[in-house]
């Protein structure tokens, strides 16, 4: 009889995706991390993962106007999930309160995710907003 496939969330791991600057990007960045969450044997993990990814794509394809870089990584426990866009701008989630439209989106990000922040790019073109979630 064959045996199952050992765990792949034991280990360090990253993936990579570029996304053009197109209104399905969202869909196409949420189906991935979905994917790769469940062949990792992550799938605990998949819904919240895929419901913030799709805010911080969604958030790059509306404030910057190029490609944007989703990077999925694993290591020790925690899941890191990052997008990188080509504005400067930093995001600014909602206080909660607000009646406002903008931020409402941030604000589920850091209701939902362990940790989450945003920070300008290496190379000084573009930004990178992130979010960690735990096992």
């Amino acid at each position: 009889m064959r045996q199952p496939p050992a765990p792949l969330s034991d280990g360090p791991w990253e993936y990579q995706l570029t996304l053009p600057h197109h209104a399905i990007g969202s869909g196409v960045a949420r189906s991935t991390v979905r994917s790769i969450l469940t062949r990792h044997f992550l799938p605990g993990l998949a819904d919240t993962a895929e419901l913030l990814t799709s805010e911080l794509c969604a958030n790059a394809y509306r404030y910057a106007s190029g490609p944007a870089t989703v990077g999925v990584r694993w290591d020790d426990g925690t899941l890191h999930v990052s997008v990188r866009d080509s504005s400067d701008v930093l995001p600014c989630p909602a206080d909660g309160d607000s009646e406002g439209e903008g931020g409402r989106g941030l604000l589920l990000v850091r209701r939902c995710a362990h940790a989450w922040g945003s920070h300008t790019a290496p190379t000084r073109d573009g930004k990178v907003t992130w979010f960690e979630l735990r096992q």
